[in-house]
């Protein structure tokens, strides 16, 4: 995968790709085991122009899930230019509870297609690892967050968003998961949000 990255598409190969892409994350939400040649067909693509560029469902799966996961990844640095870190950071976990309840069925899939779990601690080193690591660090230097936390450490304290029915009134739940995790966060940290920092 990483060699076909490393020589550009020629413009219609990159449309047909980001086609089948985005029908994909469609079809794979709606039903974890959607057939490949219906995805081909309501992309608009053969199946040899398909197999190009996905030879397995595994390869198909684990690109759409990636790129959905560097979506929610890249809003931390939008966050991070419009708000305070951590009106940025507890913002940002609404947006992954969001995804995480929305594309419960892609998680689906993945778990079907390479046996992996659908949760940030499979995810590695990978872009929401970096956005994480991006927001704490925000904080800790405004002294919003107790210092010292990790991305391991986050992803912990956030483990239980994958134990919620996303078909159920998942909101509230999430809301009050969260904002237990962001009171957790700000214990012991140097200065509490909305007070002045001392003289």
């Amino acid at each position: 995968m990483q060699d076909e990255r490393s020589t550009p598409l020629r413009p219609d190969a990159q449309r047909n790709r980001e086609r089948i892409l985005e029908v994909a994350l469609t079809e794979l939400t709606r039903a974890a085991d959607a057939p490949l040649s219906t995805i081909a067909k309501k992309a608009g693509v053969g199946q040899g122009t398909f197999y190009r560029n996905f030879p397995n469902r595994e390869a198909l799966v684990l690109e759409v899930y990636r790129y959905e996961m560097q979506q929610v990844a890249d809003t931390a640095v939008q966050l991070l230019r419009s708000r305070t870190p951590d009106q940025a950071l507890r913002e940002w976990m609404d947006r992954l509870a969001q995804y995480a309840m929305a594309k419960a069925g892609l998680a689906d899939a993945l778990r079907k297609s390479t046996g992996r779990y659908g949760s940030l601690a499979q995810l590695g080193h990978g872009p929401v690892t970096r956005a994480v690591t991006l927001l704490l660090n925000a904080n800790e230097q405004a002294g919003t967050i107790r210092p010292g936390l990790t991305p391991d450490d986050f992803v912990l304290a956030i483990a239980g968003l994958w134990q919620i029915d996303p078909h159920r009134d998942w909101q509230p739940r999430a809301k009050r998961l969260l904002d237990l995790v962001m009171d957790g966060l700000r214990a012991g940290a140097i200065r509490s949000p909305g007070r002045p920092e001392p003289d």
